[in-house]
């Protein structure tokens, strides 16, 4: 069985003098971005190519990024955002202030896609349309076979004031056993 691709920082006892301590629960020395890592400044879209939303954005503050392999995909939109959507008030109550997913798609499919999924704005979906921002985590992954071009790995982040401090990367980079919004409220 594999197993989830998970770090995060958690604070130790002062008197260990120390304020933080890296715990990893698997192996994380090829993982690409890391904990501790700054959130690359990348633009990414918001329903049109003119409306650009830069990650850097994300620097204040708690933000929750998750990253699919592609919407209107079977997995992403039948299990993937869809417990996002039912995770959104506990890890809102938990203090992030922005729910996003990534994906690398065009604007407009991600905009219908969100709104098919989310009609009510909860999470807020964000086209990667080059792949730019993916490029940047070092998380792409080839699904040119299946789905026509180089796409994102599936990972959930916790980045605090433009910090990663917490990631759950899927092993395979498209199953669904760790990057779920109930997975992501055990590293809040």
């Amino acid at each position: 069985m594999m197993q989830c691709i998970r770090s995060i920082v958690v604070p130790t006892l002062l008197r260990q003098g120390c304020s933080q301590r890296f715990i990893q629960t698997t192996s994380v020395l090829n993982m690409p971005i890391k904990v501790g890592d700054k959130l690359p400044a990348v633009d990414l879209y918001e329903g049109a190519p003119d409306k650009k939303v830069n990650t850097s954005n994300f620097s204040s503050g708690k933000v929750v990024i998750f990253g699919v392999p592609g919407a209107f995909t079977p997995t992403c939109s039948k299990d993937h955002v869809p417990g996002f959507l039912q995770s959104v008030e506990a890890i809102r109550a938990k203090g992030v202030s922005n729910i996003v997913c990534v994906s690398v798609n065009d604007p407009f499919v991600m905009d219908a896609w969100g709104k098919s999924l989310d009609p009510s704005g909860k999470i807020r979906f964000l086209a990667d349309t080059c792949g730019q921002f993916t490029k940047a985590l070092d998380l792409t992954i080839d699904l040119s076979a299946v789905l026509g071009n180089v796409r994102s790995k599936r990972y959930a982040l916790v980045v605090e004031n433009g910090v990663i401090k917490g990631i759950n990367l899927e092993p395979d980079g498209t199953g669904l056993t760790c990057s779920r919004g109930s997975d992501i409220l055990k590293l809040l």
